[in-house]
């Protein structure tokens, strides 16, 4: 039995419910991390026993189950584009803008999938942005594409602003820092594709480069759509 199947059990002596649980857990986790979340703290947290939360969670894992499930809401479309890329963008960059108020979600993101009921929401909306675009498999790999991309960039974001705060230098003040390492290896002419990138190429924000690999996958994902037969 899954923690979405099994009931609630009474709220005596100490009114408890998962809902305040989670809340709490959330709340620990967005000031410290994941490894800021445990049953203890988030039993003292509600001025509850530690054994107490047993009878609504069974394990850390389940709860963690809980918290993502619970932000997924955030990521919850509010309407269902027409069009199916604008759909999916819109799915990934809500599903950015919410880790990046839950930093903890991007260590998440990926794996089996979520069965809860936003989670589910998430997941329904995808597939349904898609419906008739293709047939099943396709459709399938299309959005394990799309989402691969977004994981794989929200946790280089979210990896590069946890660096800021480790070393308390920000993105230009690491690369001033670093700047006459790179120099001197440079100059050595054995990396010559990666000189042209550093000298070359253009800096954009994080945002700006989310989009815009987002459109590029999206324009390979179209090209794999082909409207099923009628």
């Amino acid at each position: 039995m899954t923690v979405w199947d099994r009931p609630e059990p009474p709220t005596r002596p100490v009114p408890l419910d998962r809902e305040r649980i989670v809340a709490t857990a959330i709340a620990l986790a967005d000031e410290g991390g994941l490894e800021a979340v445990s049953l203890r703290k988030v039993a003292a947290g509600l001025n509850a026993g530690p054994m107490r939360l047993y009878g609504y969670i069974s394990t850390k894992l389940e709860l963690f189950d809980l918290m993502v499930d619970e932000v997924h809401a955030e990521i919850v479309p509010d309407d269902q584009p027409g069009d199916w890329r604008e759909a999916l963008r819109i799915l990934a960059h809500r599903t950015r803008q919410t880790a990046l108020r839950h930093e903890w979600l991007a260590d998440l993101l990926g794996g089996r999938p979520a069965l809860g009921p936003n989670g589910l929401a998430v997941t329904e909306a995808t597939l349904a942005a898609l419906d008739g675009l293709a047939d099943i498999d396709t459709v399938i790999r299309a959005v394990e594409t799309v989402s691969a991309y977004f994981t794989g960039a929200i946790r280089r974001e979210i990896a590069n602003l946890r660096a800021e705060r480790a070393t308390g230098l920000s993105k230009r003040e690491w690369q001033r820092a670093s700047g006459p390492h790179v120099t001197r290896i440079l100059a050595t002419g054995r990396f010559p594709a990666l000189a042209k990138a550093v000298y070359d190429g253009t800096d954009v924000d994080a945002e700006t480069s989310f989009a815009t690999g987002l459109d590029w996958v999206l324009d390979a994902v179209a090209a794999k759509l082909t409207r099923p037969p009628a």
